[in-house]
């Protein structure tokens, strides 16, 4: 079995995501040539050549291409376990808690009380994600416990419990033809111009990027969009806009998540609270 060494990884890795060796030498704070050298060390090791070099080009193999995909994970795990060690290692570590900015469905202030009467809590550190990260917050390591939304979010990796389940509903301008309604199906929204969520998959539509619900509900106002969320993440709504419920969407689940494999009394005690068990 042919091993790499960490840092040899993270030099391959600089170079991928570079694609030139100038940059990934500046990222890595260290000389071209000795880059070069130790990325040609690991194609000789590995048997294979692992980019395309030109005078104007640089590119990945196949090769290359499937030792990024991997390796990218391998320095994640690495990192991962290294955080953890050291954060159970600390017997005065707080929990580390993230969510996405007004995700918390009106449960953070009970959560947060019913966790302070748990005989070993610690004092929970708020971590804010961006629109789609939460479950990477988790498998990093960078957090202890999220508040995850299901299925907009990724459970793999993660053990989860169900806190709230709830409808979805279409946000519309108060004008729109659907403003009226009791209801609407999913087919009703055909046509309709949709947002692009950045950075989760599967949540392509026709309209503007958005980043946050905030930037959403702007858009809406602006009669440039609709859009379909849970209940609590619009509840109240802005003035001149109405929440009509989609009456076949799937329900959405707000989750309590954590690493499958973390096993630590402090996780254990949190989730413990949250479900209101002793």
């Amino acid at each position: 079995m042919v091993d790499l060494e960490t840092r040899e990884l993270e030099y391959f890795i600089a170079v991928a995501e570079e694609l030139h060796f100038g940059r990934a030498a500046v990222r890595l704070s260290i000389a071209q040539p000795a880059l070069s050298k130790a990325i040609r060390r690991i194609e000789t090791r590995l048997g294979v050549a692992l980019f395309v070099r030109t005078s104007r080009h640089v590119a990945l193999t196949p090769a290359g291409e499937a030792l990024a995909e991997h390796g990218r994970h391998a320095l994640n795990a690495v990192a991962a376990a290294v955080r953890s060690a050291r954060h159970a290692g600390d017997a005065h570590a707080h929990l580390r808690l993230v969510l996405k900015p007004g995700g918390d469905a009106g449960l953070l202030s009970g959560l947060l009380a019913a966790y302070a009467h748990q005989p070993d809590a610690r004092q929970v550190d708020i971590l804010f994600s961006g629109p789609a990260d939460r479950s990477d917050f988790l498998r990093d390591g960078r957090a202890d416990v999220g508040l995850l939304y299901v299925p907009f979010d990724d459970l793999d990796g993660l053990a989860h419990e169900t806190l709230l389940t709830e409808d979805r509903v279409a946000i519309v301008p108060s004008g729109h033809r659907f403003a009226r309604r009791d209801g609407v199906k999913l087919s009703d929204l055909d046509g309709e111009i949709l947002p692009r969520w950045k950075g989760i998959p599967g949540g392509d539509g026709t309209g503007p990027e958005v980043v946050d619900v905030v930037q959403l509900l702007q858009l809406i106002t602006v009669s440039r969009m609709i859009g379909v969320l849970p209940r609590s993440l619009v509840d109240p709504l802005p003035p001149g806009l109405t929440g009509v419920p989609v009456t076949d969407a799937p329900p959405s689940r707000l989750v309590l998540a954590w690493n499958e494999r973390d096993r630590r009394p402090l996780v254990a005690s949190f989730a413990a609270a949250a479900l209101g068990r002793p």
